[in-house]
């Protein structure tokens, strides 16, 4: 027996799995233990299934939000199911401020501290305190700090341990004192403004829905290549041949936009057998209706190396692949993407 997982991941390759396990309750914990071969999947909206996987998928089907506060401080405990934009809303209606650059980002509460997604200034992990989960290799419940999560740009433990944690809960700290992050891109225009949460909600919605595609609509996993984080140094040697190149402050290094260099190198819209460089933001790859992992892996490699004769970057994949084994090594990747 097999089961189909086009529909649940957001890119919608073909793709089976030898069976399916959704996790609700942690009375089942010892169904769990005895699984083999077990990958997590979340929401889908950051995973490629580049092949027929050869074991179970596991699906956390834990839901709710509790809310308490302190003095100083909104308390959120959310169940890894819920939708990350909806919790957004939800936010934003009971007055809670803070995660409005986030609006809009698919996928699962569950799915974003894995990633530590962000976007316009802002990652998530400033927010959350504590991750709960199960660890598969024991099967037993454990609780992280967010200390202990080691979050990092599209990093954390989660990320660096696939296949073991499988996140149940997500607890947020977020504080009562609000002040507007408007440090990226569009949103730098509301700067000298007088602005609210919502304000910048909107905005975050307005930029997202004119250049990025509904995967609902159009098959996506959102932004498929991380930004990549360079030397001053070696930007000093990009601009001088692209002085426009588009940038952004990382610590003592700088972070460069990778949808711009896959733009400047003349790849927005390349199509591959229904893979394609989205028109409107080149970061996102979509699948047009017929797209095949070979489709997708052909036009990775196509990226990668025009980016990389240009700039001298190496771009590294944002989503998981997913092939027969379970999430694709480093090593793997080099020789699927880079050879």
């Amino acid at each position: 027996m097999s089961v189909d997982l086009q529909q649940l991941h957001t890119f919608q390759l073909p793709a089976k799995a030898s069976a399916l396990f959704r996790l609700s309750s942690l009375a089942q914990l010892p169904d769990l233990a005895k699984l083999d071969n077990v990958i997590i999947l979340a929401g889908g909206s950051n995973t490629l299934f580049i092949d027929d996987y050869q074991g179970t998928v596991v699906v956390p089907d834990f839901t709710g939000i509790e809310e308490s506060e302190t003095a100083t401080d909104y308390k959120l405990r959310v169940g890894a199911a819920e939708n990350w934009h909806q919790l957004v809303n939800y936010c934003l209606t009971k007055n809670i401020n803070g995660l409005e650059n986030l609006a809009l980002i698919p996928g699962t509460v569950g799915a974003a501290p894995v990633q530590n997604i962000g976007a316009y200034g802002i990652e998530v992990g400033t927010f959350i305190d504590s991750v709960e989960v199960v660890d598969i290799n024991a099967a037993k419940q454990q609780r992280f700090s967010v200390k202990d999560c080691q979050f990092a740009y599209r990093d954390s433990l989660f990320k660096q341990n696939p296949g073991r944690y499988l996140i149940t809960h997500v607890n947020f700290n977020i504080p009562k004192q609000w002040q507007p992050v408007l440090s990226y891109g569009p949103l730098q225009s509301l700067i000298g403004k007088e602005v609210n949460a919502r304000a910048v909600y909107d905005k975050v919605i307005e930029v997202r829905q004119s250049k990025l595609p509904d995967p609902e609509i159009t098959p996506n996993a959102g932004s498929f290549f991380k930004n990549p984080v360079v030397s001053k140094q070696h930007l000093q040697q990009i601009l001088e041949n692209h002085p426009d190149v588009v940038y952004f402050q990382h610590g003592n290094d700088v972070k460069l936009a990778a949808g711009w260099m896959i733009d400047r190198v003349g790849l927005k819209g390349l199509e591959i057998n229904g893979a394609a460089v989205h028109q409107q933001q080149a970061l996102v790859l979509v699948n047009k209706g017929t797209a095949t992992a070979d489709a997708v892996i052909r036009l990775c490699r196509k990226i990668v190396h025009e980016v990389f004769h240009a700039f001298a970057v190496r771009l590294e994949p944002e989503v998981r692949l997913i092939g027969r084994a379970g999430l694709l090594s480093p090593p793997e990747l080099e020789s699927l993407l880079y050879e």
